[in-house]
């Protein structure tokens, strides 16, 4: 699917650029740095769009925090089927998104 046909309700994933000494367990891509002191990695986020706003999108989290992102990052993508089966306990319900905003 192309970026730019996000609409409100759309089930998302954006891919968070993350540093630390620890990647947790959900951590992708992990890369050490120069002296293996700490860690770059990415960690899959499932949000839920609320809102669009020209070529930016409005996504709302669980907790009920509000993101707005470009339509054309590279790291946000539409869930696939199987995020939205096996990760359904990770998005946010559609009445917190509609209530929240």
């Amino acid at each position: 699917m192309d970026g730019r046909n996000f609409k409100p309700g759309d089930r998302v994933v954006f891919s968070k650029p993350k540093h630390s000494t620890r990647p947790g367990p959900r951590a992708k891509e992990i890369f050490p740095s120069r002296r293996g002191e700490s860690y770059s990695y990415f960690v899959d986020k499932y949000w839920l769009v609320v809102d669009m706003r020209g070529d930016e999108v409005v996504v709302q989290t669980r907790s009920g925090k509000c993101h707005v992102l470009a339509t054309d990052d590279p790291n946000l993508r539409h869930a696939s089927w199987w995020d939205r089966l096996v990760n359904r306990h990770r998005f946010p319900s559609q009445l917190q998104a509609v209530s929240g905003v």
